[in-house]
Formats: C-alpha cells, structure tokens, sequence
C-alpha cells in the first residue's frame, strides 16, 4: 500500500481492487461512464486520492465506494477489500437488488430434457418461418 499522499490511475486501482479482471476492463468501464469520482464522469488515466467518492456500476450492481488506501499491485481478495469502504446504503441497496432478482428468477423452470433432433428441426422450420416471408 502508498503513503496518503501519492496518487494512482483510477483504471490501475480499481484493477488492484479486484472490481474488475483486468486494466483493459477497467478502462472501458470508466470510458463507457460505468464510473464516476466524486459525482463526476472521470477518464481512466485520472489520478485516485484517499478520500475520493466512487460510485462503479458493474452490471445491475452499484457499488458508492469511498477510498482509503491506494495499491499499485494486484493483491488477495482480502487485502483489496481493504482499499475501500462501501456505504451502509450501498450495501443494503445491492442486497435488495439481489433478493429482488433472486425471487424473480425462482418461477423459472428449465426444460425438463434437451430438444430431439426432430424438435431441432421444427425449431429451425419456425424460426426461419420469417425469413423466408
């Protein structure tokens, strides 16, 4: 982990904070406008500081983050989470986010066995019932 007072790229620490795979993801991220540092849109070569605001949207997920340290390497899970801390309201809101989607998700059932090649057949004969209209 830096002193305080240095600064890290936003792409280079949210990589070694293991919100995303890797750099590359990281930046397209922050250029796709899936991060914003205290309030504003932020390109990924801007400089992180202790005590900046994050707010990361990853998916349906948002995290409101606030930095407490910096790190230039990838380290354990463990350590990452150390880098930062999340909002009360942040995790409560992600935990109802995903109580929400699991109770949507629990009506669905999958088909009982894998399509037939006869099935196979009728599937296609329909789906491209349209094109050949």
């Amino acid at each position: 982990m830096e002193t305080p007072n240095e600064a890290i790229r936003l792409d280079k620490w949210l990589w070694a904070a293991r919100f995303f795979k890797t750099r590359s993801m990281a930046s397209q991220a922050i250029n796709g406008g899936k991060v914003h540092v205290n309030g504003g849109r932020a390109k990924a070569a801007r400089n992180v500081l202790v005590g900046d605001q994050l707010r990361i949207t990853i998916g349906s997920m948002e995290f409101n983050i606030t930095v407490v340290a910096l790190a230039k390497f990838r380290r354990p899970a463990q350590e990452a989470r150390l880098l930062y801390t999340e909002s009360e309201e942040s995790i409560k809101a992600r935990q109802e986010q995903q109580e929400l989607r699991r109770m949507a998700n629990a009506g669905y059932a999958g088909p009982a066995k894998k399509p037939s090649k006869r099935d196979r057949r009728k599937i296609k004969l329909f789906t491209r019932k349209d094109e050949q209209e």
